[in-house]
């Protein structure tokens, strides 16, 4: 399919541009072909081959052995490296060639093996949002198809489902309550059902409303549920031009409420945010928000 730059196999691999030249012209690792103005373009058999060389390099294995296996070979030493979920690169590059190969049974297996090992959450933030990040590479190079991103993403739901699911139902009826939503025409919902993840694993009270609801119903949602906090994630709903007018719409339905905002759109320098309105940049600062708000609900007295 699509072709990449020296520059996007950096961004996937992780290995400098000069260390590639290098291994191409030392080892012959890879084979690029050039445009009438000499530029290396290459293609997803390069890319794939890329990614297990750096992987079995990470582990301590030396270029000039690593170059002279062969693509079988090559594929069976990367499977072999790639059990300890404490290593998280080989993890992430096996994520990303079982995506390209359509390897559904491989990827829920990398997944589900990491998450016994070292838990859920380290798994999703050490894993998965790195793995998300070099899927976005190939996205914007059009070297992923539909089908293949589909796949990825659609086994995430199914392992963000399946854990929430795992968890026990809250028993306080006080532990604060929170509101999960995206707005009408937001599809994307990876980030809230993790956001749904770390707020009911820390024993909160969650409503899930999930994508595509109209902020009309919210403010009954919010009349009837009484949440102290809600939070969405804006990707692609609204336009950037309809933000300001979007939140002020969300602060005037559901007045005396925190609003959490997560996700591109937000993360405009000059956007004001109406009063009690947040915004975190990674998800990393959401945690940091959860955890405070659990040692102020666990200092408040009964």
């Amino acid at each position: 399919m699509g072709q990449f730059s020296i520059k996007d196999l950096e961004s996937l691999s992780g290995i400098k541009a000069h260390t590639i030249r290098m291994w191409e012209q030392r080892y012959g690792v890879l084979c690029p072909e050039r445009t009438a103005t000499n530029i290396r373009t290459y293609c997803d058999a390069d890319l794939r081959r890329l990614l297990n060389v750096a992987t079995l390099c990470e582990r301590g294995h030396r270029i000039s052995q690593v170059a002279s296996l062969s693509e079988q070979e090559l594929c069976r030493a990367v499977a072999a490296c790639c059990d300890d979920p404490h290593q998280f690169n080989p993890q992430i590059t096996a994520l990303l060639t079982a995506t390209l190969d359509m390897d559904e049974r491989r990827l829920s297996s990398v997944l589900s093996h990491a998450a016994e090992e070292i838990g859920f959450e380290a798994t999703v933030m050490n894993i998965v949002y790195p793995f998300l990040y070099r899927v976005g590479v190939l996205w914007q190079t059009g070297s992923l198809n539909p089908a293949q991103e589909h796949l990825a993403t659609h086994l995430l739901r199914q392992k963000l489902l399946a854990a929430v699911d795992a968890l026990p139902v809250p028993q306080q009826d006080e532990a604060p309550r929170w509101v999960l939503f995206l707005p009408e025409g937001e599809l994307h919902e990876l980030a809230l059902l993790f956001m749904n993840y770390l707020l009911r694993v820390r024993g909160f009270r969650v409503l899930y409303l999930g994508q595509n609801l109209p902020i009309c119903e919210l403010a009954k949602v919010c009349q009837h549920y009484r949440p102290q906090h809600v939070a969405t994630v804006l990707t692609t709903v609204p336009e950037r031009d309809q933000l300001p007018q979007f939140l002020g719409k969300l602060a005037h339905l559901c007045t005396d409420i925190d609003f959490v905002l997560y996700g591109p759109l937000v993360h405009q320098p000059d956007l004001a945010l109406p009063p009690r309105f947040r915004r975190v940049e990674r998800m990393t600062d959401f945690i940091h928000l959860v955890e405070q708000a659990t040692a102020v609900s666990e200092a408040a007295p009964a």
